[in-house]
């Protein structure tokens, strides 16, 4: 009886000794990050940061080369061929074969399984959406300048945060709404001093705003929120053949009869091949852009683009920028600038959280193993 009390302590001294490892544990599962930081910088940082730019560079080109090719076969004084809804379903269906052929044929990219009334009830209207968005923005090319319709396009973040609050899907917040509102305000200062201003080429393309934007919060309640996600590659698969048929209701009430009676016109197949080449390329970018990157990067270098096209609507085009122009689109683009920022603070700080937590539940589960170790242990004695 009397080595009883020296062998009972046994399992309590094991466990002592086993807390400062656990105490060493936790600490390291807090440093990870900084640690695997600091190791990882070097030549594979730079060449990720050489990568994310070289993506930036191309979609900057390919999006910036749609626009300016678009605008030269719509505007009257130069290619001439004033026909939107055309031109729209050429691209769907130049986008819609090659997609086939990617998904069926070449099998590049695995196809989401879709039931008919998912595509029917989700995917249809998203399709909807997206020609009339399409439509309404191509229109806009024939009565507006390109750097006028890049100023319009800076309300993008104020329609889709207005209908996300609408749809419940972006709660209101004070500051936030403050920040659209600043926005609104630039682009409206941009339109006064608009030097050829058209209130039917502004009408296409704020239709056209809402409907994308729409279009954006719908996929996220319809599609996302189901679990669906689809690449740019199976967006066009599924979404292009809907866009195509949609299209196609409009076009035979608006611009087909006015192509019959125009037997002058012989389809150029290097323009409008090359057009709608670009047009599928510009989609690959989207998801080579976001897929290696993120969606506030394509957004960062939106804002880059949009200059680069004022400044190329100037200098190249010679379409007229005013003093007030820039004046009220530097006060967008300021408010675009806040508003991406305070977003990349948002996901910093939500993605620290997460991996905290994730380190406090791997720490949790260790001291759980360390305390059922000595509890067994102290069976055993």
């Amino acid at each position: 009886m009397s080595w009883t009390p020296f062998c009972a302590p046994l399992p309590g001294r094991l466990l002592i000794n086993k807390l400062p490892r656990q105490a060493s544990l936790l600490q390291d599962l807090h440093s990870a990050p900084t640690m695997g930081k600091d190791s990882t910088f070097g030549d594979g940082v730079l060449k990720k940061i050489v990568l994310s730019y070289t993506y930036v560079a191309v979609w900057i080109f390919l999006s910036f080369t749609v626009i300016v090719y678009n605008k030269y076969i719509l505007d009257r004084k130069l290619y001439d061929w004033p026909f939107p809804i055309s031109l729209t379903m050429i691209h769907m269906a130049f986008c819609s074969s090659l997609a086939f052929i990617a998904v069926r044929v070449l099998k590049l990219v695995e196809p989401v399984s879709l039931s008919r009334h998912v595509y029917l009830t989700s995917v249809v209207p998203i399709g909807a959406l997206y020609s009339l968005s399409l439509w309404l923005s191509n229109s806009a090319y024939i009565y507006l300048s390109v750097s006028f319709i890049q100023m319009l396009k800076a309300l993008m973040p104020v329609a889709v945060y207005t209908i996300g609050i609408l749809f419940k899907k972006d709660a209101f917040k004070s500051n936030t709404m403050s920040n659209m509102l600043a926005i609104s305000l630039g682009v409206a200062v941009a339109a006064y001093g608009e030097a050829k201003y058209d209130s039917w080429g502004v009408f296409l393309q704020l239709g056209a705003v809402l409907f994308e934007a729409t279009r954006l919060v719908m996929i996220q309640i319809l599609l996302t929120s189901k679990g669906i996600n689809l690449n740019p590659i199976t967006s066009l698969y599924y979404v292009a053949p809907s866009c195509l048929a949609f299209l196609s209701i409009p076009w035979i009430i608006v611009e087909y009869p006015v192509l019959k009676q125009n037997s002058g016109f012989h389809f150029d197949f290097v323009i409008f091949g090359t057009n709608s080449l670009c047009a599928f390329a510009l989609n690959l970018a989207v998801f080579l852009l976001v897929g290696k990157t993120s969606a506030l990067t394509m957004n960062v270098a939106g804002v880059v683009k949009d200059w680069l096209l004022i400044a190329f609507s100037w200098s190249v085009i010679k379409d007229t920028v005013t003093p007030v122009n820039l004046f009220g689109y530097g006060l967008a683009f300021l408010g675009v600038a806040y508003y991406n920022h305070s977003k990349l603070q948002a996901l910093k700080a939500k993605d620290a959280h997460r991996k905290v937590q994730a380190a406090d539940e791997e720490a949790g589960k260790l001291l759980e193993e360390t305390e059922g170790d000595g509890t067994e242990k102290k069976g055993d004695a």
